[in-house]
């Protein structure tokens, strides 16, 4: 994604919750988005309006939502970028597993692909030395 394309962070947060709802259910209704989201039905239908002017999902009032090819693709690079900062936090750090989740929330926004790269690459040096658990 370009500079001018880049999401902020709450249109990812609905990204990434479309997903799970998707894939739980099959499709998202944006009640269930509110609901998941803990946040007032009104609220979603703008951001929805936003994110199918962009191309990144399936809307229609009153109908269901479902993510098109692109908007998936940038939900599952999401998800993927918060589980593996929840699997670093909890599994590495020793972070409670709830504390963990919401600090990968947060975490997931916060950095560009070429960062997020190089943690990736450092966890797999950390992961792959023999010492490690040596103390």
């Amino acid at each position: 994604m370009t500079k001018e394309n880049e999401l902020s962070e709450s249109l990812e947060d609905y990204l990434e919750t479309i997903l799970e709802l998707q894939t739980t259910n099959t499709v998202a209704r944006s009640k269930d988005i509110a609901e998941k989201m803990d946040i007032k039905r009104g609220s979603v239908t703008g951001m929805l309006k936003k994110l199918a002017a962009q191309n990144f999902i399936n809307y229609e009032p009153y109908g269901y939502v479902t993510l098109t090819p692109s908007g998936k693709k940038i939900a599952k690079e999401i998800e993927a970028r918060h589980i593996f900062l929840k699997d670093f936090l909890f599994r590495i750090l020793g972070v409670d597993e709830t504390e963990a989740n919401k600090a990968a929330c947060r975490m997931e926004h916060a950095m560009n692909k070429e960062t997020f790269k190089k943690f990736k690459e450092f966890i797999s040096t950390i992961d792959a030395c023999p010492h490690r658990d040596n103390g």
